[in-house]
């Protein structure tokens, strides 16, 4: 047994696990100025992950999941 004062988060818990990353993390495609042009989501139109430039449909995460959700459950 440990005799630290831990939080209970690990031997490596420092209290960042959670925190942003620093100033060069990428940022969020929804509704960020400057940022590259994001394509649209072919079923909803909000902004993907995905440059204008990607071919094929695309989807944001959230209509991806429910595609995968969908054809997963179409056996």
């Amino acid at each position: 047994m440990s005799t630290g004062t831990s939080t209970g988060g690990g031997a490596d818990d420092d209290g960042t696990y959670c925190a942003p990353a620093g100033p060069g993390a990428p940022a969020a495609p929804s509704g960020v100025a400057g940022g590259p042009p994001y394509a649209e989501c072919v079923l909803c139109r909000e902004p993907t992950e995905y440059p204008e430039s990607t071919r094929g449909a695309t989807l944001c995460p959230v209509c991806a999941w429910q595609e995968a959700g969908r054809s997963a459950c179409s056996g």
